[in-house]
């Protein structure tokens, strides 16, 4: 599917095209999402560039993903997609500036762009480079919410954690630690990603040529590396969190352990004595006693009361 952004419109719009498609002079912004190889050939032969493959996307070398040709800036960027969703991944995203437009190739629906394209405006006083700085400044909009979303999911998971009652389950507990864990590691993995590419775009000539273009572009990668040492901090406190549900979970089970040794241990002695005089020998003189019983009974609730009053003593009870 191919959407355009076009001068003095609000919003992108979703176009067909074929061979021989030329864009027209107002087209700021050419959104390729998920397109097929006859779209991806039309847009190279209107533009005369060559866009990267997905297996180009996806190389972590710089010169794969960070380069200029033929006039034209190629940037690549590992970008966080469905953050909010139970299945959070990464996914790779190329950002082409080429003659004043602004080609971008996806293969993910993430929500920045729709948001952007949905309120996007550029009109003749706008810089080149500013659908491009537009759109990055939505992406970063969008990872800093759902830090926010995550931090606030975390945060609940951190009450429940030192205020559950004994014998909760903490399997939800460490699942929704695990979960938190992936988003920000992702999270962190993009801003990373987004930060080489900012560094990158200082050097094409749209943004190189502008002094607004700069000034924004530099506000972008303030707010990256903020980010990403939010990210840092929530990793940490996460790895504390989970280190902190581990440890109740063995001080709980070590309780558990600890509860039936010592009845363990309580009824021992009872079971000595009870065994002792359970053998079926003819030679045991307390079988014929006529006190034999409650003798054996009192001996037995003396030798469990008195390890009870050890333990006690001790302070292990």
């Amino acid at each position: 599917m191919i959407n355009v952004l076009r001068r003095g419109q609000t919003s992108v719009q979703a176009i067909s095209i074929q061979a021989g498609w030329r864009p027209e002079p107002d087209i700021v912004w050419i959104d390729l999402f998920r397109p097929n190889r006859d779209e991806e050939l039309a847009v190279e032969a209107a533009l005369c560039l060559q866009l990267p493959t997905v297996e180009e996307m996806e190389a972590l070398e710089p010169s794969s993903r960070l380069y200029q040709e033929g006039g034209a800036t190629f940037m690549t960027a590992t970008l966080l997609a469905h953050g909010s969703e139970a299945a959070p991944h990464a996914t790779p995203v190329t950002f082409v500036l080429a003659k004043g437009v602004l080609i971008t190739l996806r293969y993910e629906d993430l929500r920045a762009f729709r948001i952007f394209g949905e309120h996007a405006r550029c009109d003749e006083a706008s810089p080149r480079a500013g659908p491009l700085l537009g759109l990055l400044d939505a992406v970063l909009e969008r990872v800093a919410r759902i830090l926010d979303e995550t931090e606030d999911r975390v945060a609940e998971v951190s009450a429940v954690i030192f205020k559950r009652p004994p014998g909760g389950n903490f399997r939800p507990l460490l699942t929704g630690l695990a979960q938190a864990q992936s988003v920000i590691a992702l999270a962190r993995t993009s801003l990373v990603s987004l930060g080489r590419l900012l560094s990158f775009a200082a050097l094409a000539p749209e943004i190189a040529d502008d002094r607004e273009a700069r000034a924004h572009l530099k506000t972008l990668q303030r707010d990256a590396q903020s980010l990403t040492e939010h990210t840092s901090h929530q990793g940490s406190h996460l790895g504390f969190l989970l280190d902190a549900a581990l440890g109740l979970i063995n001080i709980e089970q070590n309780g558990i352990i600890k509860f039936f040794s010592v009845v363990a241990v309580i009824f021992m002695p009872p079971t000595l004595i009870a065994s002792i005089y359970g053998m079926n020998f003819d030679v045991m003189p307390e079988l014929h006693w006529h006190a034999g019983y409650p003798m054996a009974v009192v001996a037995m609730v003396v030798a469990a009361v008195l390890p009870v009053l050890w333990f006690k003593r001790r302070g292990w009870l």
